[in-house]
């Protein structure tokens, strides 16, 4: 890992600790659990508060007016309305994303519960996902949350990550498969 990587996780992690252990205290893990996905679908779809975290050109006085604007527009929590803005006095919000993924894992670890990033075809439904997560369940003896992503490119099938066990069903990965097989033979 590059210096300023470690540096960036480093910042991310104290933010994430603090934030966890006062919304603990109060017993507000599923509130900051909600604002954290809230946040994070809004890193994702928009693309000017990436760059407003993101950018050495936007003021301090800027990105606090921004933070101001975007707590009071999505009701985020008192606690995570005052961190994101010492962040933004601070100019360490840049490390948004590292922060809010690193407090959803401490609230997984706080409940029991595992993420599994599941990559299909087509969107699964709900009885899928359902049957899905009722399997992992029983295969990993925690709670599972799913993460689902489309592909198009797999054909059909399924890719299942949970943690560093990776487990490829996909069409695209057997067709692949036995290509190679095949190289092998002729």
């Amino acid at each position: 890992m590059s210096e300023p990587a470690s540096i960036s996780s480093g910042i991310a992690a104290r933010y994430a600790a603090a934030v966890f252990d006062l919304a603990k205290e109060e017993k507000g893990l599923n509130g900051l659990a909600a604002d954290c996905d809230a946040l994070s679908e809004a890193l994702a779809t928009s693309a000017d508060f990436r760059e407003m975290i993101s950018s050495p050109v936007v003021s301090r006085e800027d990105q606090g007016n921004a933070i101001t604007a975007i707590v009071a527009k999505m009701k985020l929590s008192p606690l995570l309305a005052n961190t994101l803005q010492l962040m933004a006095s601070k100019r360490r919000l840049f490390v948004l994303p590292q922060m809010i993924a690193d407090i959803a894992n401490r609230i997984a670890v706080e409940k029991g519960e595992v993420t599994v990033e599941v990559t299909s075809a087509a969107a699964l439904t709900a009885d899928q996902a359902a049957k899905l997560a009722a399997t992992l369940k029983a295969s990993v003896g925690k709670e599972v949350k799913l993460k689902t992503a489309v592909d198009e490119s797999l054909i059909g099938g399924l890719v299942v990550k949970l943690g560093s066990t990776m487990i490829d069903t996909s069409v695209k990965a057997k067709l692949s498969a036995l290509q190679n097989a095949m190289k092998e033979v002729g």
